[in-house]
């Protein structure tokens, strides 16, 4: 399902779980673009769309106002692109909305540097519209990564770099076992039965992951795992 029948979306998916919904801020300068997502999300009653920014610029004051749990931020926008507005996010407030960016082509390096700006992951506006509102639920939950093969793709088309290697230095042999899995785009709980140790302690372990590499969030610590070379074409695996 595309956003040209959103409005025909199912209300609930079988992933539409969560104990209270998940505010929503649309932000795209196509009208269009956000009256179809409007529809899509509206449709779920697990979100909760709360307000439309037509420009990135809009992004900052709207989330100051409305709070928003998640902003779906459209990256290409004409006076203040989803890059600009993600890093204003994370400068100004102490405790930011999780960002998702949608986009048109998934391999753009607008997308590449919006998460390594701090958006949580990407979705496709051609995506099925269940895909699209499962994205925002993901990462509200920060328990996994957007599309870690596209996000290999991306990292893994730049050169190794010197200085992400440096910081995986300071990782445990655990750590960078969990770092592998969170690369592969495991859950904590997937991560918990695959190496058979406690929910409680691959939290512990994934927290200290972003706490030395200086990651925002998990999608930050993969891109530097396959930045580093830890991950991706000849590397190991788990």
């Amino acid at each position: 399902m595309s956003l040209a029948n959103a409005a025909n979306a199912a209300p609930d998916g079988p992933d539409a779980a969560m104990d209270a919904p998940v505010s929503v801020l649309i932000a795209d300068d196509e009208e269009l673009t956000r009256t179809g997502l409007r529809a899509l999300l509206s449709a779920k009653t697990d979100l909760d769309v709360v307000g439309e920014a037509a420009d990135g610029a809009d992004v900052l004051p709207l989330v100051m106002r409305l709070r928003p749990d998640v902003v779906l931020m459209d990256v290409r926008m004409p006076r203040v692109d989803g890059i600009e507005a993600t890093r204003r996010l994370r400068a100004e407030l102490s405790d930011p909305p999780k960002v998702v960016v949608i986009t048109t082509f998934e391999n753009d390096e607008y997308v590449y540097d919006a998460l390594q700006a701090g958006a949580g992951g990407f979705v496709l506006k051609r995506a099925p519209a269940q895909q699209i509102a499962h994205a925002i639920r993901l990462v509200a939950t920060s328990d996994s990564v957007l599309f870690p093969e596209a996000v290999r793709r991306l990292a893994t088309s730049r050169p190794v770099r010197r200085d992400a290697a440096r910081k995986l230095a300071a990782l445990t042999r655990r750590e960078t076992d969990i770092l592998r899995r969170m690369a592969k785009g495991l859950t904590n709980q997937e991560i918990s039965a695959e190496l058979m140790v406690s929910l409680e302690t691959v939290k512990t372990h994934v927290g200290n992951v972003l706490a030395k590499l200086g990651a925002r969030n998990r999608t930050q610590a993969v891109i530097l795992a396959y930045e580093s070379g830890l991950v991706g074409p000849g590397a190991s695996g788990p």
